[in-house]
């Protein structure tokens, strides 16, 4: 598929409007716990938002305002093979690879950043409703969060098509849903200020799982700077699961145990 300006005009035309709400459900929900089974280092500098893996890429945007950027890492090794500083009057936030193209959400500047994944150049700008907090995809689908209890998604296929899916956990919203990831067919979220991942179903919205990643890093991996979980990534060649945060050390290979 090719990225043409009917995409980007799609966006314009308030994404965060009109859509499809889900049937609110209750689901019996699994409660699991992550291991970390391996580690790589990662560079603290990173106030991480968005956590993308692509071939032999990682593509990683850093938030905070007059500090955000998007740096790309040879993956597995971890070696900074590109960056570029964003301008110093957005907050970046969720980021992924669809298209040939990087799409970068900002935080309250209603803005989607569409950049090219080699050079890092801006080359266009969507506008959306309201603030941008995740992004990810399923095959021509963009998903995004907002911080609120609500998933949008846009299809770029069927003339930039908009829909909102409602989030629940045992049948009650379920807000501050943050960096998102698909994963085997289904949406996985940070949960902002918390050690938990949800997993959503993206038919009904209900939680089918909740992640405990308590403990992942240690005390002694942490600075007084050092922030929350923020980061989900899947290796496409391995299948493997990666989380990170902000401004941690380290980016973990976990593994899930059953906690119920």
């Amino acid at each position: 598929m090719t990225l043409t300006s009917r995409y980007v005009l799609a966006i314009a035309l308030s994404l965060f409007g009109q859509g499809v709400i889900a049937e609110t459900a209750v689901f019996q929900v699994n409660k699991q716990r992550a291991v970390a089974v391996e580690s790589r280092p990662m560079e603290r500098r990173n106030f991480t938002q968005g956590l993308y893996i692509s071939d032999s890429e990682l593509y990683v945007s850093s938030g905070q305002y007059g500090k955000s950027a998007v740096r790309v890492y040879s993956w597995p090794n971890m070696t900074l093979n590109r960056e570029t500083e964003l301008p110093k009057t957005v907050f970046a936030e969720g980021l992924t690879l669809l298209a040939n193209r990087l799409w970068v959400l900002t935080w309250r500047e209603g803005q989607l950043l569409i950049m090219d994944p080699f050079t890092l150049e801006i080359l266009s700008t969507g506008k959306i409703s309201g603030e941008g907090w995740g992004v990810t995809h399923n095959g021509s689908t963009l998903w995004l969060s907002n911080g609120s209890s609500r998933l949008y998604n846009i299809d770029l296929s069927n003339g930039g098509k908009t829909a909102i899916l409602d989030v629940t956990l045992n049948g009650e919203p379920l807000g501050k849903l943050n960096e998102l990831e698909w994963i085997n067919g289904k949406i996985w979220a940070n949960v902002w200020l918390t050690d938990t991942i949800v997993v959503i179903d993206p038919e009904t919205g209900v939680v089918t799982h909740e992640i405990s990643v308590d403990g992942l890093l240690r005390e002694e991996d942490r600075d007084s700077n050092t922030d929350v979980l923020n980061g989900i990534a899947q290796d496409p060649k391995t299948s493997a699961i990666w989380v990170t945060g902000k401004r941690w050390p380290k980016i973990f290979r976990i593994e899930l145990e059953d906690a119920n």
